[in-house]
């Protein structure tokens, strides 16, 4: 499978590309421990974030929705991989799985409950966890009925309730994305884990 888009280097870009290309690089995404590479050996960006150069200004407003569901939520981190990895199962992006699995190790998730969440299984948490599982999956079928609802918004709030909502909203329009311009595995580079990192 190749990728359907031109990964452009970053001598190539345009001023409004160059922008976003140093946003995502050198902003909060390049701060704490890397999970994986933002970029290839020629500077390229990976992942999803090449594409988001097709269109600068959408690609710009991504990039900071990204950053604030990954940064700035009240989403418990453990909870927060949990839910991604959860829409990358459902989408069968292998690209989200890689990359957010390797930072669900960081943040201590056993190979069996990384195997367990490609199953949609939630039997192996509790508490938030589960919720935040049962949940997403809930979401990526389209709703919460009553029940649901009443369930999350009891033990997280409508806040966090709705930095959920919009988590599993954004994950999945990149899983989408992934798929159309064929960003395969390959892209998914990982580099070394600071695990006492991640979890400041």
């Amino acid at each position: 499978m190749s990728r359907r888009s031109e990964s452009l280097l970053p001598d190539h870009l345009e001023p409004d590309q160059k922008k976003l290309y140093e946003a995502i690089t050198q902003g909060t995404r390049a701060q704490g421990p890397q999970h994986f590479a933002l970029t290839d050996g020629q500077g390229r960006l990976n992942g999803p974030f090449g594409d988001f150069l097709l269109s600068p200004s959408v690609g710009m407003a991504l990039q900071a929705l990204g950053a604030a569901l990954r940064y700035e939520t009240e989403l418990p981190d453990r909870a927060r991989e949990l839910a991604i990895l959860t829409v990358a199962a459902r989408k069968r992006s292998t690209f989200e799985r890689e990359s957010h699995e390797a930072i669900a190790r960081a943040l201590g998730f056993s190979q069996e409950e990384l195997d367990a969440i490609q199953r949609e299984d939630m039997t192996p948490f509790d508490g938030v966890e589960s919720l935040v599982g049962r949940t997403a999956a809930l979401l990526l079928d389209g709703d919460l009925d009553d029940s649901a609802w009443f369930e999350a918004e009891q033990l997280l709030g409508q806040r966090t309730l709705f930095e959920l909502v919009t988590l599993v909203g954004y994950y999945s329009t990149l899983a989408l994305q992934l798929r159309v311009f064929r960003v395969g595995p390959e892209m998914a580079a990982h580099t070394p884990i600071d695990e006492a990192a991640a979890r400041r």
